[in-house]
């Protein structure tokens, strides 16, 4: 009964607040809500272009390193992919510094924000559980590739381990299947923690904003 009770006067407290202000005070109050989530949300996007950036230099140091020439081209073309990878998170960047530069909380422009963050997130997923089978093959294959021209009698990856080539397979299933559910929920917990909650405050400005 006192928390229901404490509860009660919360609500009553913060009513009495709201009918008290003026419609600038709330204005100026949705204001540096609405600021203070998309400055959050812009450092995360500062913190994921960093760490692509460095990404970037381990990748292509490798690529250029090594001497093994199946670790230079998988690296090689992973670096171009985090390129690309990085191209779109400035521009994301950079659509939201635009979007949010108004100095009225503009409702608008947070759907925008909204919209380009959740379509980046929801492809970001669906790229990282994608390629998770595809850099796994394409190494095995670029492993193979390499002993073949280095020993035409070579096995295939994994043959040394193996008796015959339906468990290198079965391995291989079985690997990426563990691979998967560790990458799908370090991904979700990733992406929630760097965008997914600042999307849903977002989601309560506007909301707000609407009333």
């Amino acid at each position: 009964m006192e928390l229901d009770e404490l509860k009660y006067q919360l609500k009553d407290k913060l009513s009495t607040d709201h009918t008290g202000r003026s419609d600038a005070d709330i204005a100026l109050l949705l204001t540096k809500r609405t600021a203070s989530v998309t400055d959050k949300l812009k450092k995360s996007l500062w913190l994921e272009i960093f760490l692509c950036i460095l990404m970037l230099l381990v990748f292509g140091a490798i690529s250029i390193i090594s001497k093994q020439s199946s670790l230079r081209i998988y690296f090689s073309v992973f670096t171009i992919v985090g390129i690309v990878f990085l191209l779109v998170v400035i521009y994301l960047l950079r659509r939201t510094k635009k979007l949010s530069s108004t100095t009225l909380p503009v409702k608008s422009n947070l759907q925008s924000i909204v919209r380009l963050i959740e379509e980046f997130t929801r492809r970001y997923f669906q790229i990282t559980m994608a390629l998770i089978p595809i850099c796994f093959i394409f190494a095995l294959l670029l492993a193979y590739q390499e002993k073949h021209l280095q020993d035409p009698s070579a096995p295939f990856p994994g043959g040394h381990y193996f008796s015959s080539l339906w468990q290198v397979v079965l391995f291989v299933i079985a690997y990426m299947f563990v691979l998967a559910i560790v990458a799908f929920y370090f991904t979700k917990w990733y992406l929630k923690k760097l965008y997914g909650k600042y999307v849903q405050q977002l989601k309560a400005c506007i909301e707000e904003l609407g009333e």
